[in-house]
């Protein structure tokens, strides 16, 4: 029996696999260090859980409506307005199980066999292979350190042709952190006008930025921009929310209701309760934010500051979300406990058996000569971490 030759050349994710192979040796009691996971070590704040009680004592624990609780989707217009100077209507919105499927949803909707996304490298692990799911093909695009990590319309010139249907712009960015500022996003935003490609704006770290950087979407330039771009967001990041799984879309009403069609199909609604939950994230208080993003701040300067001093290797500072991209090209070919280190993935998996550190390898992004660590973890196993890989690296030869 042969199954799916598109499902079988998908891969697996080198994050949640490095995360659970770290996850087991703590269960096994090992002292494990965790640089690896993508999500805030802060609890959810309180008001959204008992929010989310309150939803399951009130009864709202039943189907609803494929794209989102009206209520929820008007407060997300509400954000996009206070936050971003964006108009939509809750028509417009769609919510759906997390920003992975609202990412999913937006290839599905707008792509046939063989229409080309353009992807930046460094990329998040997922686009590429949502993007061969929906059919689609990725063509990757080296944005590189002389550019910042950001795009350069020159390099997207080179890549663009008549099957080219969308370009992914991340801000900020994972991995790397950096964060466009208006003037770059205005010269995307007419690249991509110029071309007539629709952008996949991926926002989902916008409130955490640091310092004094703002985050403008790229929605905000212009109508036309607007209309030819998918907004992607959620509350993992912000709202310390990963395991409710709330993301969501704002677009073209006839995008979204593309969108909501395939869901409707796929998962239906997302859960009631996180929902009520996410309804409260926007509009109870926000204080917890700010207090979170400060912590990173420290952290990440703390991070920063310790990682420059490590011989053999150098760091990107980022400017937004919560990881540090480090470059260890200096280490490839050394040797330790008799094997040598040949890509990212064998720093990462060495380092892992050695010293019990758990990073992710840059080839998960399109660097092999990376490694990215999180600084969303507490400020004792950042300096134990940090201690292990300089030990770590003291030891390659």
């Amino acid at each position: 029996m042969e199954l799916s030759f598109k499902a079988k050349k998908i891969e697996q994710s080198v994050t949640l696999m490095i995360t659970a192979k770290a996850k087991e040796l703590r269960a096994k009691g090992v002292d494990v260090v965790s640089f690896a996971a993508g999500e805030p070590d802060f609890n959810t704040p309180k008001n959204i859980i008992d929010a989310a009680k309150d939803a399951m004592d009130n009864g709202n624990t039943k189907y609803t409506q494929t794209s989102g609780i009206i209520e929820l989707r008007k407060a997300i217009c509400k954000k996009l307005k206070d936050d971003n100077g964006l108009l939509y209507d809750a028509s417009q919105i769609v919510v759906s199980t997390g920003a992975k499927q609202s990412l999913a949803n937006s290839f599905m909707a707008i792509l046939n066999p063989g229409d080309e996304v353009i992807v930046p490298v460094p990329y998040w692990v997922s686009y590429p292979e949502l993007i061969k799911l929906a059919d689609g093909k990725p063509i990757f695009v080296n944005t590189g350190e002389e550019n910042d990590y950001k795009y350069n319309v020159e390099a997207l010139e080179k890549v663009v042709t008549s099957k080219s249907k969308a370009i992914i712009l991340n801000n900020p960015n994972n991995p790397t952190g950096t964060v466009y500022n208006k003037e770059e996003l205005e010269a995307i935003s007419e690249f991509a006008r110029k071309n007539d490609l629709i952008i996949i704006s991926d926002e989902i770290y916008e409130k955490l930025t640091y310092d004094g950087k703002k985050h403008v979407s790229i929605a905000s330039l212009g109508e036309d921009i607007k209309a030819r771009t998918i907004v992607i967001n959620g509350f993992s990041k912000t709202y310390a929310m990963t395991g409710w799984r709330v993301g969501y879309t704002a677009s073209s009403t006839e995008i979204a209701k593309i969108m909501a069609n395939i869901q409707s199909h796929m998962t239906s609604n997302t859960c009631s309760i996180a929902q009520y939950a996410a309804l409260e994230a926007l509009n109870g208080p926000q204080e917890d934010i700010y207090s979170m993003i400060s912590e990173f701040e420290l952290r990440r300067d703390y991070m920063y500051k310790e990682l420059c001093s490590i011989n053999s290797i150098k760091s990107i500072r980022p400017q937004g979300a919560f990881y540090i991209m480090v470059n260890i090209e200096d280490n490839i070919g050394k040797v330790i406990n008799g094997e040598t280190i040949n890509t990212s993935l064998d720093f990462a998996r060495l380092l892992l058996d050695i010293e019990n550190v758990a990073v992710i390898p840059g080839e998960a992004f399109g660097l092999n000569t990376y490694i990215r660590l999180s600084y969303a973890t507490s400020m004792e196993a950042i300096e134990k971490g940090i201690s292990r890989i300089r030990e770590f690296i003291s030891k390659l030869k």
